[in-house]
């Protein structure tokens, strides 16, 4: 259906320009922090061997809006939030984080631990925004803002954000 409708489907574990150089898509992200483990409960069955799931498909899409710096929008960050904005960096040689939004994965039992290493960690990158969304966790939300306040930006569904030079 894709093909039919003109689409074609690129996998990379690479980076990648999309929308002539506009966008990059980042790829597979290195887990490079000492807190951001990757999801512990995932696994997949391989011919009726249980393994887990490192779920290394989780990516985000970067733009570098003039004179403001990186917009990163990440999907569920299974690699980490803090991992996926410094890779972002490294790739793009642009140290200025404009905005972080999209998921942090940081709800549940699991992840609780993680959280004030996070804040501490996106604290010290000072985006001009941070959007945490739909996976980041109530907790991890409320925690944000307390931690971010001037920086700290409440997404909802159907909310629409321009970030723009």
């Amino acid at each position: 259906m894709l093909q039919e409708a003109g689409v074609s489907v690129v996998e990379s574990a690479q980076p990648r320009l999309l929308l002539d150089g506009e966008l990059l898509f980042l790829g597979q992200i290195p887990h490079k922090t000492d807190f951001e483990k990757g999801f512990p409960a995932m696994f997949y069955d391989d011919n009726g061997e249980e393994k887990w799931d490192p779920i290394e498909d989780d990516t985000a899409i970067v733009a570098n809006v003039r004179g403001k710096g990186l917009v990163i929008l990440s999907g569920c960050a299974h690699a980490g939030i803090v991992n996926t904005v410094n890779y972002a960096r490294e790739v793009t040689g642009v140290d200025d984080i404009f905005v972080v939004m999209g998921g942090f994965h940081l709800t549940g039992a699991a992840f609780e631990p993680i959280i004030e290493p996070t804040a501490d960690a996106l604290k010290a990158l000072d985006p001009k925004y941070i959007v945490p969304t739909h996976c980041t966790g109530r907790k991890a939300v409320m925690h944000l803002e307390k931690e971010m306040p001037d920086k700290f930006l409440l997404n909802m569904s159907g909310t629409k954000m321009v970030f723009a030079a």
